[in-house]
């Protein structure tokens, strides 16, 4: 039987071997050598499949565990295979899982420090490839190492993602649109999410605000539909961003619940109420248990009418929405 190693793709200390059907709980601590004090010590409990080629995570701390883009959320548990990503805590502390066949208990080689500059330089390369919305899938092929969540940052840097810029902002098309129109508005400043804002960020989150007003405005479909600005409670990408998405959602690429929850529950923040948390709190607070709202019932947003399937519902939008 294959045996399973979790691989640190930093290089910051060797492989850990994950037995197969073995609880193993991993977390800030010297096996992981992660000091960040918003992971828990206990933060994810893995349990190898090694016979069917896959690993159970489990969620265990508050902050949010990742496998490429899929926030897991607290107590939840989801299956990761070789080729996906692992992100402990809050994008960071990226790991992978290798299936090594059972030749006694020797350790997968460490890498070289040649081969992680060059694994990190893929992973600047293949992070062009992914902008974002919500929880798109990041590539899973077994040659896929690269930080996806940075992968917004490096769109906002392409002049032909950008469709507006100023000193303070940047606009780009969304590469996995939800609806007709579906732009980001990201900062210049470096700031990994909502929970890094502080009342000093009023002023420039007000002044997203405004842009993403005259994105609108200048829509050609202004006067068709009706649009919404926000934020995602939990985003997928590092680098805080600004929805700015029109209410028809018809595209391709809403594929599932999660793509639909993420904008018509509360976990779509809205830029007024972010406003006003920060200029009254200092901060933006993101209630517990706001990742759950992902798995709630489809529903249409306008008429409030249950709706089985993504198919089904992308038929019933039809009758709210003309072509």
């Amino acid at each position: 039987m294959p045996m399973c190693w979790l691989i640190s793709e930093g290089g910051s200390h060797k492989p850990i071997r994950l037995p197969h059907q073995q609880t193993v709980v991993l977390g800030r601590g010297p096996e992981t050598t992660i000091k960040d004090k918003k992971c828990s010590r206990h933060q994810v409990e893995l349990k190898a499949e090694c016979n069917k080629g896959y690993v159970k995570v489990k969620q265990l701390g508050l902050n949010p565990t990742s496998v490429d883009s899929v926030v897991v959320g607290k107590d939840n548990e989801i299956k990761m295979k070789a080729g996906q990503q692992l992100l402990i805590v809050n994008q960071l502390y990226p790991y992978t899982i290798q299936f090594k066949e059972d030749g006694g208990t020797k350790r997968p080689p460490e890498l070289s420090s040649e081969d992680r500059e060059s694994r990190r330089q893929d992973s600047s390369l293949k992070a062009a490839k992914h902008s974002e919305s919500g929880h798109e899938e990041a590539t899973k092929s077994s040659e896929s190492f690269g930080h996806w969540s940075q992968g917004l940052k490096t769109s906002m840097q392409d002049p032909k993602m950008q469709i507006y810029k100023d000193d303070k902002v940047v606009v780009i098309k969304d590469k996995y649109p939800k609806a007709r129109y579906h732009w980001l508005v990201l900062p210049w400043q470096t700031i990994s999410s909502l929970k890094a804002l502080s009342e000093e960020h009023c002023d420039l989150v007000k002044h997203m605000q405004q842009v993403a007003d005259q994105m609108v405005q200048q829509c050609p479909d202004a006067n068709l539909l009706r649009f919404r600005m926000g934020y995602h409670a939990i985003p997928s990408m590092s680098q805080v961003h600004l929805h700015v998405i029109s209410q028809d959602f018809d595209s391709p690429c809403l594929k599932n619940k999660k793509h639909w929850n993420s904008f018509t529950t509360d976990y779509f923040m809205e830029s007024q109420d972010v406003i006003q948390m920060l200029e009254t709190n200092g901060r933006v607070d993101v209630k517990e248990g706001t990742s759950e709202l992902l798995k709630l019932p489809l529903r249409c947003h306008i008429c409030r009418k249950d709706i089985p399937t993504i198919p089904a519902l992308k038929e019933h939008l039809k009758s709210h929405f003309s072509s």
